[in-house]
């Protein structure tokens, strides 16, 4: 999975204490393998926690919209991000 995290060398992540970007990461970039993955080592609930309750930049609208109905969550209401990057057309601010 490190293709998933060029900026930190995976020895470095901690699955635990990293959950937040690894779980972002996974469901917005990674493959079938990759969310299988994510799935078992987290479980559903805190899949579902996470997007109930800590909005990431990285998570897409379409990918919201997937784990909705994955979960099936189409009523709930959930964290919003600020801002999210991935809405930009620039990759660069201003």
């Amino acid at each position: 999975m490190a293709w998933l995290f060029p900026e930190v060398p995976l020895r470095q992540l901690d699955r635990d204490r990293d959950a937040r970007l690894v779980i972002a990461r996974v469901l917005e970039r990674g493959r079938l393998v990759e969310v299988r993955w994510c799935v078992q080592r987290y479980g559903l609930e805190r899949l579902h926690r996470f997007f109930r309750e800590e909005a990431h930049p990285e998570i897409s609208p379409k990918t919201i919209a997937l784990w909705r109905l994955v979960l099936d969550a189409r009523e709930e209401r959930w964290a919003t991000p600020r801002r999210s990057r991935l809405a930009s057309f620039a990759p660069w601010p201003g």
